[in-house]
């Protein structure tokens, strides 16, 4: 490992490597991801039509195939499309709304509020919502994304504006790219939050550290914000899980040599990358509508407690990222502009002030990326900058797990985590003990690190430091 940097590592090219690997992380966070992530890192070099470099956030850690907090760009001519470079949660996403309401305003009704939101907003695992889908209704969902819940009365259309690609990538429902199984998982599970790590906080600004950008997002300290984390549910798995498969099947046509068999991929323009890559799509737009519908829920609860009192709530999307998602972009690599497929998993788009795709709103402040914290330290609001450029404009997606679930367990054998969280001040509403185990604070890096990281790095700064107050999760 080659310290370039306080703030960035490089993992030296070998023989069978393509290109190198980048670490974004300083010699604390370093000496925290051990080995196997670090080897996922050099395997991703090795695939066909990668360019520059492997490259994983300070949040890294082992995931399959691929390590969750890695970002791979393939030539669109000569690379690879990989169903573990996405993930099987695709386009699992953080979004934030912002309320007019201060602490002050909201303190003797955190309790309520987190109630009401635990019963109006499905959890858990195999949870169902409310809307129970007919299977051209579904097929609808899956081409429209987000603006299919805006349709049915879900949030506003300006929302739309506050989502990457508008909540809604580019497919093709005249084919049979997604599976029947699939399709079946997905009919009753939009407007649910799941479980593992997805969740829903009420959060207080803590602490705010550039003024000028806050106040254009609608920013202000003691301010009530609502964070939640969820992604496509049981049918992106579903799809994740069904092109593994085929993509093994079909393996000995393409001959790809392999580190890992968890790597298993087609190149990107093969009939198989396209299917893939159309079925991520459709996913990638039930995960949008699926955030777009319980950001409808959140507000018709918070209406609902509020009713009485009068209180202006304003409640309005500040931002929505994608953290599990491959994308066909254009970057310029060795001075000439290229057709990539970038791969994020675990690892969010960052683009800076002035990028031509972002839309008006953040053309001159740059685009919002948010980091959850771990129910009991602080989540973040970043804005990119310009050296995210050089991650192929991406950076961290949250806290990252320092212990996998089995560790985090034993760990917490003799702990009450629950009234660890309740003793910070923490209200939490969880249908399973066992998964606030798992999921407890000393089993995540903290936020605070990662964030001091990729801002060292200039990838994004911070721009308010948040506080949770109420957590739901499944």
């Amino acid at each position: 490992m080659k310290k370039i940097t306080d703030y960035k590592f490089e993992i030296e090219k070998t023989e069978d490597m393509n290109v190198p690997g980048i670490i974004y992380c300083n010699e604390k966070l370093l000496n925290d991801i051990g080995n196997e992530p670090v080897t996922q890192v050099k395997n991703v070099a090795t695939l066909p039509g990668i360019q520059k470099y492997s490259i994983a956030m300070p949040d890294i850690h082992w995931g399959y195939g691929f390590p969750i907090g890695g970002v791979a760009a393939f030539d669109y001519d000569e690379g690879i499309i990989s169903p573990g470079g996405v993930g099987y949660d695709i386009n699992c996403g953080v979004r934030m709304i912002r309320t007019h309401l201060d602490y002050d305003s909201i303190k003797d009704k955190i309790d309520e509020l987190a109630n009401s939101l635990f019963n109006s907003i499905p959890s858990g695992v195999g949870s169902s919502g409310a809307i129970v889908l007919k299977k051209k209704e579904l097929m609808e969902v899956l081409k429209k994304g987000a603006s299919w819940a805006v349709e049915k009365g879900f949030g506003s259309i300006n929302d739309l504006d506050k989502i990457e690609d508008r909540g809604n990538l580019d497919f093709n429902s005249d084919t049979d790219d997604i599976s029947d199984k699939a399709i079946e998982r997905g009919l009753d599970q939009l407007g649910t939050l799941g479980a593992g790590n997805h969740f829903l906080e009420i959060q207080k600004v803590e602490n705010v550290y550039l003024p000028d950008i806050a106040d254009k997002l609608g920013i202000f300290k003691n301010q009530i914000i609502i964070m939640f984390h969820t992604g496509s549910r049981g049918l992106g798995y579903q799809i994740c899980d069904d092109y593994l498969h085929l993509f093994r099947n079909v393996a000995s046509k393409y001959n790809i040599k392999l580190k890992d068999q968890q790597l298993i991929s087609v190149p990107v323009k093969s009939e198989e990358g396209k299917k893939y890559f159309n079925a991520m799509s459709g996913a990638a737009n039930f995960a949008w509508a699926n955030r777009q519908v319980i950001s409808g829920l959140i507000i018709k609860t918070f209406e609902k407690v509020f009713k009485k009192s009068g209180a202006q709530l304003g409640m309005s999307v500040i931002y929505d990222v994608s953290h599990n998602i491959a994308r066909m972009e254009e970057h310029e690599i060795d001075g000439k502009i290229k057709k990539l497929c970038v791969h994020r998993k675990g690892a969010t788009r960052a683009l800076p002030k002035g990028h031509p795709i972002l839309t008006s709103m953040f053309k001159n402040i740059g685009q919002p990326v948010l980091v959850p914290g771990d129910m009991g330290r602080a989540s973040f609001i970043l804005i990119a900058k310009e050296n995210s450029k050089e991650a192929f404009y991406s950076c961290a997606h949250g806290a990252g797990r320092l212990l996998s679930r089995n560790q985090a367990l034993k760990q917490g054998k003799n702990k009450n985590i629950f009234n660890e969280l309740t003793g910070q001040g923490i209200i939490v509403k969880v249908h399973s003990k066992k998964l606030l185990a798992e999921e407890a604070p000393f089993a995540y890096k903290d936020a605070e690190d990662i964030t001091k990281v990729v801002e060292k790095a200039g990838l994004s700064s911070r721009v308010a430091k948040l506080k949770p107050l109420a957590v739901v999760k499944g």
